[in-house]
Order: C-alpha cells, then sequence, then structure tokens
C-alpha cells in the first residue's frame, strides 16, 4: 500500500487580500482565513492521517492548529515548509514592486526568481522542501497519510519537483487557493510521486 501525502496551502491573510508578497514575513490569517482554516479542517480529517507537519510561519500554524483540533494530531513545525524567502519584494505589492524594482520585475514575471534581490530561487526552495518530505514520508508506515500545511508558491514548485516533472512547467501550473490542498500517492521507495488530486476545496468557488 502506497504513502500518501495531503499538502495544504494556508487561509488566507489580509496581505493575501490585497496582493502583499508575504514571504517569511510572520502573517497572521484574517477573519476570512479562519473561516477557511476551520472549513477544511474536517475535509482533511477524513483522509485519516496519521502524521501532521507545518511550516513554523503563523499563516501555516494557525491553519495547522484547526487540522490539529479535528485530526487529534500535534503538528510538528518544519522551517523547510516555509514559503519563498522574497528578500527586497518583502511587504510590497505587485504595483509597489514594480515601480520600486521595474528591471527586478520584469525578470520576476517571466519566471527569474534569482532576479528577486536578497530572494530564494525555485531550486532552492523546491530542495528544501522536497528534503523535508523525504522525512515526512519515511515516518510513515505502508498505507498511512501525512497532511503538510504550507505556502502557495512554494507547494506549486515543491509539486512540479514531487512529480518529477521539468520545472519549466511551472508558468503553466496554477498554485493552490487558500485552503486548497493537492493528494500525492506515492509511487515507490524512490521518492517519486502521482498526483491524484489538485486544488481541491472545501468551499469550491467557481473559476474567475
Amino acid at each position: 500500500m502506497s504513502r500518501r501525502l495531503v499538502l495544504l496551502r494556508h487561509g488566507q491573510t489580509a496581505w493575501n487580500a490585497i496582493g502583499r508578497g508575504q514571504g517569511h514575513a510572520d502573517v497572521e490569517l484574517d477573519d476570512t482565513g479562519h473561516e477557511q482554516a476551520s472549513a477544511v479542517a474536517a475535509s482533511i480529517a477524513a483522509y485519516s492521517p496519521a502524521a501532521l507537519w507545518s511550516s513554523d510561519l503563523a499563516r501555516a500554524r494557525q491553519t495547522a492548529a484547526y487540522v490539529a483540533k479535528e485530526t487529534g494530531l500535534d503538528a510538528r513545525l518544519d522551517a523547510r515548509f516555509r514559503e519563498f524567502d522574497l528578500g527586497a519584494r518583502t511587504g510590497l505589492t505587485m504595483a509597489e514592486y514594480a515601480e520600486q524594482f521595474p528591471a527586478e520585475y520584469a525578470e520576476f514575471r517571466a519566471g527569474h526568481f534569482t532576479a528577486v534581490r536578497g530572494g530564494e530561487t525555485s531550486d532552492q526552495v523546491a530542495s528544501r522542501f522536497v528534503d523535508g518530505v523525504s522525512e515526512v514520508v519515511g515516518s510513515l508506515e505502508a498505507g498511512e497519510t501525512a497532511v503538510v500545511v504550507a505556502h502557495g508558491a512554494a507547494l506549486k514548485v515543491a509539486v512540479i519537483a514531487l512529480l518529477g516533472w521539468p520545472a519549466s512547467l511551472g508558468s503553466g501550473f496554477q498554485g493552490l487557493d487558500n485552503c486548497g490542498w493537492a493528494v500525492l500517492n506515492e509511487l515507490d521507495d524512490g521518492g517519486r510521486f502521482r498526483l491524484a488530486g489538485y486544488n481541491l476545496t472545501a468551499s469550491p468557488t467557481p473559476p474567475v
């Protein structure tokens, strides 16, 4: 029986709502985010997880707390599941970023994350996230499920890496909604996974 990962994005924050780059900033859930996390917890508990891990940033910790209450599990906090470090862009909206750092913004929009001054690259984030997932999966018995609560951009590059897809596919891969989740089933002991579900939500919203 294969082991399973449920990768859950945190609920909404006030910064999410206005498009402000959060990165490693320790931003808490807003009222909507708490409602989303409360609503999603029962859906995540339905997978009968054996383990619960989370980024150590507040918005992920708070989301994980709802899952912990529903499942009876204690969340293990791990900085490897943090969002991208956005460097100089942290705290800026896209409009502010474009105005203050126009050359870097153009590179960023083209998908060249190394252009963000002081920030992490996709490869760096994927590497630390996959390393964390390896430990999570290694702690499971055959047929067990683990939940990891993390962040939108980090989850996007991590899912692509875990599936063994080329990073170039990222530009055509939509990120998870707040409190959306992905399900990955282990293919073998070599760290390969199969995508079983993506951007699942407790309260589906119509496409924009």
